[in-house]
């Protein structure tokens, strides 16, 4: 929704009275690589003007001023989202550019969303330096007219101001990867493969259901957090509009990473893994333009299918690519989580093209990338399923008499096969399967079913 102005500059005061070789591993791996803070030098700008040059990071107050001095010094091109709050009533806030035109052109939505993991602040600054690169050059520059005038572009700089500010809102000092409850919220998506879903919804008899205790892969075990207001905000705003590609901005390492993140590309590729590669590379290519040491210190090509570099789950992109068919990958774009400020336009000069034009890819992105599009999922499905998702008993309606019903797993592998009885409904016992998303078929018609 729209930022109410009023309510705006109550946060803001509310903010400023509240003081609170090998491969490299993967800075969001099970424990989370640390960083050592020793010898940074952290500026922290205290007013909007002293981030003229771009070699400071803001203060919370600061960043919520220039949110909304961009919202009032060019209303025909942008307004202020608000995606909802954090525990701690921080803002969570989106600027979304979108021309006003008498047209009826069609043009599809972009999102970029930065610091999931509120220590990694690199991707902060070089947000809220694109949507001032955007504004300003809107009318001037050719390329940016051009892609504003063709794309609705939300920009999300930070997505975890909890954890950005955790020592307060002055600094980023101190900053941590994870949310008040300290959840890293890049491990409490839903995740479409069945493996430590967020909030399963079937709790063991006589109990309750405090979190999901199915160990994910790669030993990274443990009960798991419900979903955080964030994340469910996050979801609810990607929801309401229908992004058709997406990026997530980390740091701690320099490597383009795509989907999945659940698997390797051996077990199971992601449908377009080709055209991703083919960004990747162009995005890196550019970037090596301008500086030709960087996105070397992981893959040598610059970038990688996530589970080839190491598998996680609950993630946010492979839940955004499979549930929201949204193309979406995570860019990690600086070794250092947290980088010394006066090194934040260092950082700006390589990466500024390749962020501008991984916004141009969507003109050429893949209609709905969802996980299971296959040849099961693409069939004709007059069957009925209910519940759905489901526990334990589901019962299907709508079968043709006496086919054979076949239940199919995400990577297309047989699970059960019966008889469907001559009156067109059966009950299926699902209580033994794990959670996940199947394919149930019969004859010729299909359907999803999820097992909770």
């Amino acid at each position: 929704m729209k930022m109410n102005k009023t309510l705006f500059f109550m946060a803001m005061m509310a903010a400023t009275l509240t003081a609170s070789a090998q491969l490299k591993p993967r800075p969001d791996a099970f424990p989370p690589v640390q960083e050592q803070p020793d010898g940074k030098a952290v500026t922290m700008a205290s007013t909007v003007e002293e981030m003229a040059d771009w070699d400071r990071y803001p203060t919370y107050p600061v960043y919520l001023e220039m949110m909304q001095r961009w919202a009032e010094s060019f209303p025909q091109l942008c307004h202020v989202d608000t995606i909802g709050t954090s525990i701690r009533g921080r803002l969570i806030l989106s600027l979304y550019i979108d021309v006003q035109t008498d047209d009826d052109l069609y043009r599809p939505e972009f999102f970029y969303s930065s610091t999931i993991h509120g220590d990694e602040v690199t991707g902060f600054v070089m947000m809220l330096r694109l949507i001032d690169t955007l504004l300003n050059g809107y009318n001037s520059n050719p390329l940016y007219t051009n892609l504003i005038n063709r794309t609705r572009i939300s920009i999300n700089p930070l997505a975890n101001p909890d954890g950005t500010y955790r020592n307060g809102n002055n600094t980023v000092q101190g900053a941590v990867r994870y949310n008040a409850n300290m959840v890293d919220l890049n491990r409490n998506y839903p995740n479409p493969f069945g493996v430590a879903t967020a909030t399963p919804p079937c709790p063991p008899q006589g109990g309750t259901v405090i979190g999901d205790i199915v160990p994910p892969r790669g030993g990274q075990g443990g009960v798991k957090a419900a979903l955080q207001p964030e994340n469910q905000a996050m979801i609810e705003y990607m929801e309401a509009h229908h992004f058709r590609l997406s990026a997530n901005l980390h740091g701690g390492a320099e490597v383009m990473n795509y989907p999945w993140d659940s698997f390797t590309s051996a077990e199971m590729p992601h449908p377009s893994a080709s055209w991703w590669q083919e960004v990747c590379k162009r995005f890196v290519d550019t970037s090596r333009t301008y500086d030709n040491s960087h996105f070397r210190d992981t893959y040598n090509c610059g970038y990688t299918a996530g589970g080839d570099w190491y598998v996680i789950t609950g993630g946010r992109q492979d839940y955004v690519n499979y549930y929201l068919g949204c193309n979406e990958m995570t860019m990690e774009i600086s070794t250092q989580k947290t980088l010394s400020s006066n090194r934040l336009p260092e950082y700006w000069d390589f990466l500024q093209h390749s962020l501008v034009n991984y916004i141009g890819e969507i003109h050429n992105a893949p209609d709905n990338p969802i996980g299971v599009e296959s040849p099961l999922s693409s069939l004709h499905s007059p069957l009925t399923v209910y519940p759905n998702p489901a526990c334990d008993i589901v019962t299907v309606d709508g079968l043709q008499p006496n086919c054979k019903i076949e239940l199919f797993d995400i990577a297309e592998h047989r699970i059960l096969s019966v008889s469907a009885p001559s009156e067109g409904r059966v009950q299926l016992d699902l209580a033994t399967l794990r959670p996940g998303v199947y394919i149930l078929r019969c004859g010729t018609a299909a359907t999803k079913l999820v097992k909770r």
